[in-house]
């Protein structure tokens, strides 16, 4: 505007281009910024229809305002934001009419026609592209003005509009009902016959977060083992992109009426890794037993959350788990615990006692801030920088693997700020070692190695690329959810390309170099693989870590004192207890380095097993004869309330019964079919008749009645 006013029609076009380059840069990274700026009315039609306008201005205080190139921008932008609606429409139905009301993995629709999806250059981030296609008329108009070629400016505006036309044009052929999906009745009808057809006996039922989604990813394994026919039902669509590969069908319901409305009537047993509001939708669910499971083993408030008592069953890894909730007193019953050991924890390696590396690798493994300010939460505020000031100043010489919690910094700016230092820190005494001789004589002799090992990853990552792509690139999710069949040719070969990429991924850098290891590769246990002992906090990682048999250290940072700290969490019984100034890190990093030092080796075998069960029968074998167990009790209910309600006359109003004082008397007419309504219209508000049910249909009727009267499904 100020350029425009002065009038300096350089210093206007490089303003322009530098608000044209700082929009497409906010975008590209999906600042918070964008949503900010549509929240005060200056979203992003706003902002380009305001450089249109100063342009216009410019043209103004240059004189310009009788000329044809006045009227010809006036018109032009007029046109091309009158263009805007029709484009931003039929996108905008296209993607409606495109949206089924699931998104599926590894479940055969078949019966219901998907078309390929429209082009994805016509349909990501429409706006922005129809919005910017305003370049070739604000470049032509300018050079106009600042050269007195007003061919140039009509070039450039003719331009424009000739673009945003065909843009329109080539959006109108996906609207033909042959491009788009079927109505959602007729998605949701195929979906029930899917599930009549393979009927699942065991659900994984999950809701979240974006960034929640490792909380259902690392049950994904033991789904793919468990006894039955699994099914992973999610809520959210924003999660399945980042749900891991699997083999188990997936069906994402976002809707909680089409939810409540689908055929699980063969599923008996539905584990919850998470307690979230969203679960209501299929706890009401009498034909089926529910059981928390949870994601994580921890001494955290949340493994004792009274939200528990809405489960049939509440599944522990170990001992530990049950008596936390006795000590809790939140109304969980003892009877109703279940240990069933950590399936997920098969992956993680016992310690053999000795350094994998010529030196020591501490993994430091913080958890994340937590909803509350409660200093207790994690290390990261008051002992992060000082943990990992100790670790890099240590006598001898250990490698640093800094894994923060996905969570870290979501709450809290100052854990966001601790975490940035952390990583610094960590970058800058990797560049420092990587300078000094030994290490350099080392880098030398193993850079042929870490080579291979670098060009290995660039392999093994594009042909999982190749692998992850079903179909034909560019499609959405309505098309992948028609393609994304289980492949079990595709599933082993990306498996051992898995652990081929974790392996070369560790061999890609010096076992001195100091790391931060974020997003879902490698993952932690990877991590518990590569370290010789690891410092946490109050979490299931703490949990976890114990099942490889190596020393840890857990910070009090609520500085409780240590036995206190140990009196209230079971999981540092065995641990290093640090402080907030971190000075007992010595007696870490001694038990790595000397096993004779290491004095709480055998309380941490003894601790195993309370908290994670024994090691015989398998934690896979456990998990099953749960499922088994609980299985056989859901059958047993669902018998008795049918063997209950077989026979039983429900009664229903009765208009022909009105002329009465509402008192039937004699017998009453069987229907002619069970389950059937002789005389529909014979159902009124004013007198009392009789319905006969089938025992499927008088479960369902109890069923609904009871929810719709607010009871409990239990």
């Amino acid at each position: 505007m100020l350029a425009a006013l002065l009038p300096n029609i350089w210093f206007f076009a490089a303003a322009a281009a530098l608000t044209y380059a700082a929009d497409w840069y906010l975008h590209q990274r999906g600042s918070y910024l964008i949503n900010r700026l549509g929240k005060v009315r200056a979203g992003l039609s706003i902002r380009f229809l305001l450089r249109q306008l100063m342009l216009v201005l410019l043209l103004a205080r240059m004189g310009l305002a009788e000329e044809p190139l006045f009227y010809t921008a006036v018109a032009c932008f007029l046109i091309f934001y009158g263009l805007q609606a029709p484009q931003g429409a039929v996108a905008t139905l296209i993607r409606l009419r495109r949206t089924m009301p699931v998104v599926t993995r590894n479940v055969d629709l078949h019966s219901v026609r998907i078309p390929d999806a429209p082009p994805s250059a016509l349909l990501h981030r429409a706006g922005e592209k129809m919005l910017h296609l305003d370049i070739a008329a604000m470049a032509g108009i300018l050079i106009a003005a600042g050269t007195g070629e007003d061919r140039v400016g009509f070039v450039g505006a003719a331009l424009t509009l000739l673009l945003g036309f065909v843009y329109v044009v080539a959006l109108i052929p996906y609207v033909r009902r042959s491009r788009l999906v079927p109505p959602a009745a007729t998605v949701l009808k195929a979906v029930d016959t899917w599930l009549r057809e393979y009927q699942p006996t065991v659900v994984l039922y999950f809701s979240g977060s974006n960034e929640s989604a490792y909380q259902g990813n690392m049950w994904l394994d033991t789904m793919a083992r468990v006894e039955g026919r699994p099914l992973i039902v999610m809520r959210e669509r924003n999660l399945v992109p980042q749900l891991a590969e699997t083999s188990v069908p997936v069906l994402c319901v976002p809707a909680g009426t089409h939810l409540m409305n689908l055929d699980l009537s063969t599923a008996r047993v539905c584990l919850y890794p998470a307690n979230v509001g969203k679960n209501i939708h299929i706890l009401r669910v009498p034909t089926m037993k529910h059981v928390f499971i949870g994601h994580g083993d921890s001494d955290k408030l949340a493994s004792v959350n009274p939200y528990s008592k809405v489960y049939d069953e509440v599944w522990t890894a170990g001992r530990a788990g049950r008596d936390r909730y006795a000590l809790a007193d939140v109304g969980v019953r003892d009877e109703d615990i279940v240990e069933v050991g950590r399936p997920q924890l098969e992956p993680i390696k016992s310690w053999t006692g000795e350094v994998g590396n010529p030196i020591p690798t501490v993994l430091y493994a913080p958890t994340w801030e937590g909803w509350d300010d409660n200093p207790g939460n994690t290390s990261l505020l008051l002992a992060g920088e000082n943990i990992v000031r100790r670790l890099l100043a240590a006598d001898d010489p250990v490698r640093i693997i800094y894994k923060p919690h996905p969570f870290t910094g979501i709450r809290s700016r100052q854990a966001k700020a601790v975490d940035a230092r952390i990583r610094a820190m960590l970058g800058k005494a990797a560049a420092e070692r990587a300078a000094e001789p030994r290490w350099t004589a080392e880098a030398g002799r193993t850079a042929a190695e870490r080579s291979a090992a670098q060009a290995e990853l660039v392999r093994i990552e594009a042909r999982l690329a190749e692998l992850a792509v079903v179909g034909r690139a560019g499609g959405d999710e309505a098309e992948e959810s028609r393609v994304s069949l289980a492949d079990p040719a595709r599933e082993a070969e990306a498996a051992q390309l898995r652990a081929a990429w974790n392996e070369a991924y560790w061999r890609s850098f010096g076992w001195w170099e100091h790391r931060t290891v974020v997003g879902a590769e490698p993952k932690l246990y990877d991590c518990f693989n590569e370290s010789d002992a690891m410092v946490s906090d109050i979490s299931s990682v703490v949990s976890d870590f114990i099942a490889s048999g190596k020393p840890y250290a857990v910070t009090d940072s609520a500085a409780l004192g240590a036995e206190e700290f140990k009196r209230q969490n079971t999981a540092v019984r065995a641990a290093v207890i640090l402080s907030n100034s971190a000075e007992e890190l010595d007696e870490l990093l001694a038990a790595v380095a000397d096993p004779a030092a290491d004095v709480l080796a055998g309380a941490r075998r003894e601790l195993k097993s309370y908290l994670l069960g024994p090691d015989e029968p398998t934690s896979m074998e456990q998990f099953n004869a749960a499922v088994r167990a609980l299985a056989a009790k859901a059958e047993a209910r669902n018998a008795g309330v049918a063997q209950r309600l077989g026979d039983q006359a429900i009664a229903v109003p009765d208009r022909e019964a009105a002329a009465g004082d509402g008192v039937v008397t004699g017998e009453p007419e069987a229907p002619a079919e069970a389950g059937a309504v002789a005389d529909p219209d014979a159902v009124g508000p004013d007198a009392v008749g009789v319905l006969a049910v089938a025992p499927e249909a008088a479960v369902e009727a109890a069923a609904e009645s009871a929810v719709a009267e607010g009871a409990s499904p239990r």
